[in-house]
C-alpha cells in the first residue's frame, strides 16, 4: 500500500485541529491604488466588482464572485485560485476577446466562442470571459479527435477559438483551415496577477434571462452531434434547483474528476459550487489512486462532496479490493467517509444495483442517483435526506414538471393521452392508465432553447403544448408513479465504458400521494 494511504498517516491529522489557511493580502492590494493609496475616487481602480442594478434575477455566476472575494474557488495542479483571482483574469481575457474581434461595445451579441482548456482554473476563466463579452461559450473536449473538434467549431460557427498553450499544436491547424482566429490562454500559477483592469461596458443585465449561455454537443449516438443551446435562465434554473435540493453551502469542497463538455461536469460539479462560494478541487485526469488519496485526506481543503459516473465507482472499488485488504484499513475507510463526506452522487448512466450495494458496504454511503439530459439539465433526483430506492433516480427537482404521455396520430396531427403528471409538490394519475407505456416529457425553465441551427429538429423535440420529448420510455404502476428508462442521456463517450447501458431502471415515485384527475 502507498505510504500516503496508510491509516496511521491519516488518523493522526484527525486528532489535530484543522489547519487554518492564512488570508491572502490580495484584497488589500486590489482595494488600494499605488498612486492614490485608497480605492475610493481613484481612476486606477484595479477590479470591477460592482454590477449595474439588474431588472431580472437571472445573472451569470461570475456576478456572484465579488461576494466571495479571497475565498478559494479552485484548487488545481497550479495551486489555489480565489474568486477574486478568477474574476480579475476573466475580465482581462474578456478585454482581449473583444479586442481580437474588434468589438468596442464589449457585447458580442451571442457570437460563439469555442474554448479548449484542461481541467483546471483556465476553464472557468475562459467560460466567464466569454459570458462577460456577451458571447455563447462552446466547450471543447481535449481528448476528442481533431475531426470532431473541427466539427464543433464549424457547426457552432465560432468566431474565436480560445485554447490553452499546451493544445496550440493540436488545434491551430484546424482553426487556420476554418478561418477562425486563435487566442492563446497563458498557463497560470496560483494566485494569478492582480494587475489593474480597465472597466468597460458589459452586456445589459436585463438581457441575461434570454441570452444564450452555452452550446453543449450531444454524444451523437443517433446521428451527428447536435448543439444544445441553453440560455442563462436555463443554466441558472438547473444550478439553483440542485443547490436547493442538495443543500450546497460555501463550506463545501467537491472533488472534480469528470470531463467539462457535458452537463454533469459543467453544471453539477463546477457551476453549483461556484454559485454558493464553495471550493472545487480539480484533477486533470481520473486516477483511482489519487481519488482515494484525496477522499481520505485530512489536509485542507477537505473534500466532503463527490460525484462520478458508474464506471468510476467501479474502478474505485477495484482499487479498493486490490489495495485496501486489511480489516483495520477497511474500517478506517468506512468510518472516515461516513464522518467527513456528506454527499456522493452517481449519474450519466444507469447505476447497477450491485455497484450501489457494494459502494455502501465500503463507504457507508448510498449513492444518490439522479436523471438528466443535455437538453434539460437535471430533472429528477433522489432525496438528500430520506430513503434512496436502489435502481431509482428520484423525483422532480424544484421548478421541473414531468409527465408520462402516449402519442396518437389523427389526420397527420399529434394528440397525447396523459398517464401521469407531477412536480416536486404534487402528482396526478389518470385512472386506468397506470400500467401503460408512455414517453417521459419535461417542462420548465431548465429546458434548453433550441438545437443550434436545426429549426426542424428543435420543433420536433417539443409537443404542441411545449413539453420536451425525452424519447425515454416510461410506465406507471397501480397506486404509484414509477418510471422506466434505459439510461441517462447526459453521457460522455469514453467515460462510461459500457457499464450499465443494459440495466433497466425504474424511477422513484413522484412526491405526494398520487390522485386521479
Amino acid at each position: 500500500m502507498n505510504e500516503s494511504l496508510q491509516p496511521g498517516r491519516m488518523l493522526l491529522p484527525l486528532l489535530c485541529p484543522q489547519r487554518c489557511r492564512p488570508l491572502r493580502c490580495l484584497l488589500r492590494a486590489l482595494s488600494r491604488c499605488p498612486q492614490h493609496g485608497s480605492r475610493a475616487g481613484c481612476p486606477h481602480r484595479a477590479l470591477h466588482t460592482a454590477w449595474a442594478p439588474c431588472s431580472s434575477d437571472i445573472t451569470p455566476v461570475f456576478t456572484r464572485a465579488p461576494a466571495f472575494g479571497d475565498k478559494v474557488a479552485i484548487v488545481d495542479r497550479n495551486g489555489e485560485h480565489t474568486y477574486r483571482d478568477l474574476l480579475s483574469r476573466s475580465l482581462r481575457l474578456s478585454r482581449e476577446i473583444c479586442s481580437v474581434l474588434q468589438c468596442p461595445s464589449r457585447d458580442l451579441k451571442e457570437e460563439r466562442i469555442s474554448f479548449l482548456c484542461p481541467n483546471d482554473a483556465s476553464y472557468v476563466v475562459a467560460q466567464w470571459a466569454a459570458w462577460m463579452s456577451g458571447a455563447i461559450a462552446v466547450p471543447l473536449y481535449r481528448k476528442h479527435p481533431v475531426p470532431e473538434l473541427e466539427y464543433v467549431i464549424q457547426d457552432s460557427q465560432s468566431a474565436l477559438l480560445i485554447t490553452a498553450e499546451k493544445f496550440l499544436g493540436k488545434i491551430t491547424p484546424s482553426a487556420q483551415k476554418l478561418g477562425v482566429p486563435v487566442l492563446p490562454l497563458p498557463s497560470s500559477g496560483a494566485g494569478g496577477s492582480a494587475a489593474a483592469t480597465e472597466e468597460g461596458p458589459l452586456p445589459s443585465c436585463s438581457s441575461w434571462k434570454d441570452r444564450g449561455a452555452m452550446i453543449i454537443y450531444t454524444s451523437g449516438t443517433t446521428g451527428r452531434p447536435k448543439g444544445v443551446l441553453s440560455t442563462h435562465e436555463n443554466v441558472q434554473a438547473v444550478t439553483t434547483g440542485l443547490v436547493e435540493k442538495w443543500e450546497w453551502k460555501k463550506e463545501d469542497v467537491i472533488l472534480h474528476v469528470l470531463p467539462l463538455h457535458h452537463v454533469h461536469g459543467v453544471i453539477n460539479k463546477l457551476q453549483c459550487p461556484l454559485w454558493v462560494g464553495a471550493t472545487c478541487v480539480m484533477f486533470p485526469e481520473f486516477s483511482a489512486h489519487t481519488v482515494w488519496k484525496k477522499l481520505l485526506s485530512s489536509e485542507a481543503p477537505r473534500v466532503n462532496v463527490f460525484m462520478a459516473v458508474p464506471t468510476i465507482y467501479a474502478k474505485l472499488m477495484e482499487y479498493y479490493d486490490e489495495h485496501f485488504t486489511q480489516p483495520q484499513v477497511q474500517d478506517f475507510v468506512r468510518a472516515y467517509c461516513q464522518e467527513n463526506i456528506r454527499l456522493m452522487v452517481s449519474g450519466s448512466a444507469a447505476l447497477p444495483v450491485p455497484v450501489l450495494e457494494k459502494w455502501k458496504s465500503i463507504t457507508g454511503h448510498t449513492l444518490l442517483e439522479r436523471y438528466g439530459m443535455t437538453e434539460i439539465g437535471m430533472a429528477l433526483s433522489n432525496p438528500l435526506h430520506g430513503v434512496r430506492v436502489p435502481g431509482s433516480v428520484g423525483t422532480p427537482l424544484p421548478g421541473v414538471a414531468v409527465r408520462i404521455a402516449s402519442e396518437t396520430l389523427s389526420s397527420g396531427a399529434r394528440s397525447y393521452s396523459i398517464h401521469a403528471q407531477g412536480d416536486e409538490n404534487s402528482t396526478q394519475v389518470t385512472p386506468g392508465l397506470e400500467g401503460q407505456e408512455g414517453e417521459l416529457q419535461v417542462k420548465g425553465p431548465s429546458v434548453f432553447r433550441e438545437y443550434w441551427n436545426r429549426p426542424k429538429e428543435s420543433a420536433d423535440a417539443f409537443t404542441p403544448d411545449g413539453w420536451f420529448r425525452t424519447g425515454t420510455g416510461t410506465r406507471t404502476a397501480a397506486g404509484a408513479v414509477p418510471w422506466h428508462r434505459d439510461r441517462d442521456r447526459d453521457s460522455s463517450s469514453g467515460w462510461l465504458g459500457g457499464l450499465g447501458e443494459s440495466w433497466e431502471r425504474r424511477l422513484d415515485v413522484l412526491p405526494c400521494q398520487p390522485r386521479p384527475w
